[in-house]
């Protein structure tokens, strides 16, 4: 008599055996993610660099302005890379643990993150060429094969190595800033703001296709590796799941307390230079705005580390109340069940209204009222979400990707 093969695959885990402080932190930072993406669907009107705010406003739209650059730009994204990261990390484990061969394990990542990158292109072919998705899974087929299976300390002088790249390019580049302002005569570089191009203002709808597609292949890659910001996330991801920082937040509280102070100082601090400059504080013109994004590549890093840090004392918090977690932070968890979808559905929101081949409203809206657009369209997904929870069922996104990654 012989033994039985070992099952190829683990189950997903189911709904009630998530952990709170990951999907309470997704839930949340979905909203940024609506707030950040909401200036890109503006169109008609000249763009700073600067996640491509209008470079002309009211006090309202730049107070709205001000906001996003120091607490919601560019923090998003890499505290959800760091999620991801971490969420392989739960994966493979399980995977494990069931009795999986690596290669398995392996396989059913690959097939996962392949996945992730079809639904990037067809989101990116419907709706929405800032797609994340893709680079996600791009970036996960890459750090996998590296990384997955090295010791700690490789992973360590990996995350080293590349904070400090990121660091020494924002130096380099803020130095190349006011080398250049000091160096040319007062109004040389006064061109007026950086014109980018918008496929959203595009009318046609098919013309639009070709311009997102376009758009997605070159910031796909670029998203997932040339930053540095999404592997980097990944790999401190590696080492955090490895040592539990997130099942067991309660007893990571001082590491957590000084990630968060660190990570949000840092993140604001560097947002801050960055919102005096959309300001014209410095007196610099609009066209040397893009030497500050280094500084706002490193801010973000940081800053969307300290914000998974802040949602993990959270989640102790409210795991030590004898009641447990009150209704917001069930909803906010309920969202954060269902990222994917809820970030699919707010293109769904965004396109068909403010595209010029849809209702076209970005030409009518401006940073205030766009913002709180956006803070809406994050508050019906919060609620289609809660409906899902309580009916026990998962997003639509998620379902299809479980049905195509596991066997």
């Amino acid at each position: 008599m012989t033994d039985a093969a070992p099952p190829r695959s683990a189950a997903p885990t189911s709904l009630t055996r998530r952990l709170l402080a990951p999907d309470l932190a997704r839930g949340a930072m979905l909203l940024f993610i609506a707030v950040a993406n909401a200036p890109w669907y503006l169109w008609g009107v000249d763009k700073s660099v600067i996640a491509s705010h209008p470079a002309e406003g009211s006090p309202a739209d730049l107070l709205a302005q001000t906001i996003a650059i120091i607490a919601i730009d560019g923090r998003s994204y890499p505290m959800f890379a760091f999620l991801f990261g971490y969420g392989i990390v739960q994966l493979y484990r399980r995977q494990e643990q069931a009795g999986v061969s690596h290669a398995d394990a392996r396989r059913l990542l690959r097939r996962r993150h392949l996945w992730m990158i079809a639904f990037g292109f067809v989101h990116a072919l419907l709706l929405w060429y800032g797609d994340i998705i893709g680079a996600y899974g791009l970036a996960g087929l890459v750090i996998c094969w590296l990384f997955l299976d090295r010791r700690d300390a490789v992973i360590r002088l990996w995350a080293i190595i590349l904070v400090s790249l990121l660091g020494m390019f924002a130096l380099v580049s803020a130095a190349g800033t006011g080398l250049v302002a000091a160096l040319l005569p007062a109004g040389a570089a006064d061109a007026g703001a950086l014109a980018i191009p918008n496929p959203n203002g595009e009318p046609s709808y098919l013309l639009s296709v070709v311009l997102r597609l376009g758009f997605w292949v070159a910031l796909t890659p670029a998203t997932a590796f040339l930053g540095l910001v999404v592997p980097t996330a990944m790999l401190i991801a590696f080492l955090a799941a490895r040592h539990g920082v997130l099942e067991n937040p309660a007893a990571h509280r001082r590491l957590l307390r000084r990630t968060a102070i660190v990570g949000i100082s840092i993140g604001w601090g560097t947002g801050a230079i960055l919102a005096a400059q959309n300001l014209g504080l410095f007196g610099l013109s609009r066209d040397l705005d893009a030497g500050f994004v280094g500084l706002h590549t490193l801010g973000g890093l940081f800053g969307g580390l300290g914000y998974v840090a802040a949602f993990g004392l959270l989640a102790a918090r409210l795991s030590a109340r004898p009641a447990g977690p009150g209704p917001v932070a069930r909803a906010l968890q309920a969202t954060g069940k269902r990222s994917l979808t809820s970030y699919l559905a707010q293109s769904v929101l965004f396109a068909p209204v403010l595209c010029a081949w849809g209702l076209g409203l970005g030409d009518d809206l401006s940073s205030w009222s766009v913002a709180l657009y956006a803070v809406g369209v994050w508050l019906v997904t919060v609620v289609f979400a809660v409906i899902l929870e309580r009916a026990g069922r998962r997003g639509p996104a998620e379902w299809m990707l479980r049905k195509l990654t596991y066997p």
